[in-house]
């Protein structure tokens, strides 16, 4: 059984890949969970919390120590960019994934193809980056645990709500920890440096809320009353805790500042129309974009698409070319939103943190003849 490989290096190939059955599986298993959370909250209590949820549960719980075991080492020069560390917890994962999956299946083929969508999930080794394209791997994983029944439909709410919210928890504290850079991020024409998933999950736990309306996000104090319960209130707080002007100047950075896609989003008139919009922006922004396809994987339990040809490094057929991170674009083709090799910028996160560095660096810089 040999893993997953990426398939999608052409214009061609991607047209292939959104007309496919492959796409469709793959979609519709995003609304299912999307709907099997319409009006429940993160700590909704009739959320059945199966065996394999809980294993799950454990396995992310050993991602998360994972990173207790490689601390950043601060050095003297401040950099903005990602901390190499964050390789060693990816190159410990990769050793151990193999070990922490055995709990969910025994089969050697199975843990293959399942342990290769589960490590391309958080980010990337030689980029030290993380963005919709991983967080794609992750959906995917659970997709191949689904077409296994390992997970049924009845999982579906307790895996968004307990082991997505997890690993979204998880990934936060690596974007925080080894500043991973935004990898395809809008900038501020975006919903969020890095995720995508939670702005389409949480609005469908806000489509039949009773009063909170999608202007709500403009309301702080409710944004930090309800960031545990709802996952598009959790981002909304993460991003105005993140992009936020220096300590030393008082004023306050609004929403249409600095997320203007998320202010204009807020106008719409229902929760229930952000819902239904944020699968249309998906399939446009994530699923049918060449940079960011063009890395997904296909197996046996997510089969590539008929018509795509296999496609090796040895191959140079003048259409293609791979940059120095092996990254497929097409000759010609101008990349646009969700290019995952676009100029290498620091994240807000380290941007904020950074100065924050320095500032404290300042304050406690040694006085003459102290």
């Amino acid at each position: 059984m040999s893993k997953p490989t990426r398939r999608i290096t052409s214009p061609e190939d991607l047209t292939k890949w959104i007309e496919s059955d492959t796409y469709n599986l793959l979609l519709n298993f995003i609304q299912s969970l999307q709907d099997s959370i319409l009006g429940k909250t993160n700590d909704d209590s009739e959320v059945i919390i199966s065996t394999t949820t809980t294993n799950l549960l454990n396995i992310l719980n050993e991602v998360d120590a994972t990173i207790d075991k490689h601390p950043v080492v601060i050095d003297k020069d401040i950099s903005r960019f990602g901390k190499v560390e964050f390789r060693d917890f990816y190159d410990h994962l990769s050793q151990s994934s193999q070990t922490l999956l055995s709990r969910l299946t025994s089969n050697p083929d199975d843990l293959i193809e399942l342990g290769t969508y589960f490590q391309e999930s958080w980010g990337n080794r030689t980029r030290i980056d993380y963005g919709s394209g991983h967080e794609l791997n992750f959906i995917t994983f659970l997709l191949c645990l689904s077409q296994l029944n390992i997970i049924t439909l009845e999982d579906y709410p307790a895996i968004i709500l307990h082991v997505f919210t997890k690993y979204m928890t998880i990934m936060r504290r690596l974007q925080k920890l080894y500043w991973l850079e935004p990898a395809g991020s809008h900038g501020v024409w975006g919903l969020d440096d890095y995720h995508f998933l939670p702005f389409l999950f949480g609005a469908a736990q806000l489509a039949n809320h009773p009063y909170m309306k999608p202007k709500s996000i403009h309301n702080e104090e409710l944004v930090e009353m309800y960031k545990d319960k709802y996952m598009y209130m959790e981002c909304i707080h993460f991003i105005n805790t993140i992009k936020t002007l220096p300590q030393n100047q008082e004023q306050k950075l609004s929403l249409r500042w600095h997320s203007p896609m998320l202010d204009d989003i807020s106008a719409a008139k229902s929760w229930l129309k952000i819902k239904e919009g944020m699968i249309k922006m998906y399939k446009v922004e994530v699923l049918g974009k060449l940079p960011i396809i063009q890395h997904f994987m296909f197996g046996r339990l997510i089969p590539c698409p008929p018509g795509i040809a296999e496609h090796t490094e040895e191959e140079d057929d003048g259409d293609h070319q791979e940059d120095e991170c092996g990254h497929v674009h097409t000759t010609g083709v101008l990349n646009t939103w969700g290019d995952c090799c676009g100029i290498k910028i620091p994240s807000a996160i380290a941007a904020s943190e950074s100065l924050r560095l320095q500032e404290a660096k300042k304050k406690h810089k040694p006085i003459p003849f102290d």
